[in-house]
């Protein structure tokens, strides 16, 4: 396991650890306040032609989140949150500005992993005991499931 790797650009204090199973992962080195921004993450967007002939078949494929168009890669912090089936970070996909905002759902003990919730249809035994709750919408909704209402025009 590497050393911690402090993130001293953020206003609060987080940092990247290591961990055996889930790997890289963001941590907090203080306690937070519920409902907190604490990213903002650019995407890069990736339309359904690009993604079908090269994206889904690396690596990429277990970063993406659902965007119109295509699939968004994160930047910054957004690519290091880990799943858990009770998140305790939800994030808004802001359509308008190619954005996602990672805000706290409850307040974060100093020392706690923040998690995102990556929905049900994962590729990875989570070790939750939990029933999955099926989901018909292929772009299933996540904590904070409402999209900015800034949807760009078509």
């Amino acid at each position: 396991m590497s050393d911690p790797i402090p993130l001293s650009q953020h206003s609060l204090a987080l940092e990247l650890r290591s961990d055996p199973v889930k790997g890289r992962g963001v941590f907090a080195k203080q306690e937070l306040e519920g409902n907190q921004l604490v990213e903002i993450s650019p995407i890069l967007l990736f339309n359904h032609d690009e993604y079908s002939t090269h994206g889904k078949y690396t690596v990429l494929d277990h970063y993406t989140y659902c965007w119109p168009g295509g699939y968004a890669l994160a930047l910054g912090l957004g690519s290091m949150f880990n799943h858990d089936s009770e998140p305790n970070v939800g994030f808004i996909r802001d359509i308008a500005n190619s954005l996602i905002r990672y805000v706290t759902l409850r307040p974060i003990e100093k020392n706690e992993e923040l998690c995102i919730s990556y929905g049900n249809h994962l590729w990875f035994d989570d070790g939750s005991k939990k029933e999955p709750v099926a989901s018909e919408e292929p772009d299933e909704p996540f904590p904070f499931s409402q999209d900015s209402d800034q949807e760009e025009e078509k």
